[in-house]
């Protein structure tokens, strides 16, 4: 296949006609295939919505924030690093604060990971 490059003939002009009816095509083809891959998906495919620590992350890349934007909703910076890292469990007063404060859902932060007892 020679590069796109811009038309200058009327030969040029008729390749081109015949790429965008190639690649229109394509795109059909793309589109139907989508839908079966993702009927096939829905139906064989289950997907797990992100655990609380993933959705935090996520939104720490949202918002450009850095682990020391967390201190104000999880406690201290070593709590926060061991939070990241999953050595300690959110509280419940932490999910809270966050989705308070960063809008994160609840539905997310609440995940299926259990909710610790300790105090912060």
């Amino acid at each position: 296949m020679k590069p796109t490059r811009p038309i200058k003939t009327a030969e040029d002009y008729q390749r081109a006609l015949r790429r965008v009816s190639e690649l229109m095509d394509q795109a059909d083809e793309l589109k139907v295939l989508s839908l079966v891959v993702a009927d096939y998906e829905a139906q064989h495919c289950s997907v797990m919505p992100p655990g609380p620590i993933e959705a935090i992350k996520f939104r720490m890349e949202q918002q450009g924030l850095k682990p020391v934007d967390l201190v104000p909703f999880i406690g201290s910076r070593s709590k926060v690093s061991e939070v990241l890292s999953g050595k300690r469990e959110l509280s419940l007063a932490m999910r809270q604060r966050l989705h308070e404060g960063l809008g994160i859902p609840a539905r997310s932060l609440l995940g299926t990971a259990k909710v610790g007892g300790e105090r912060d």
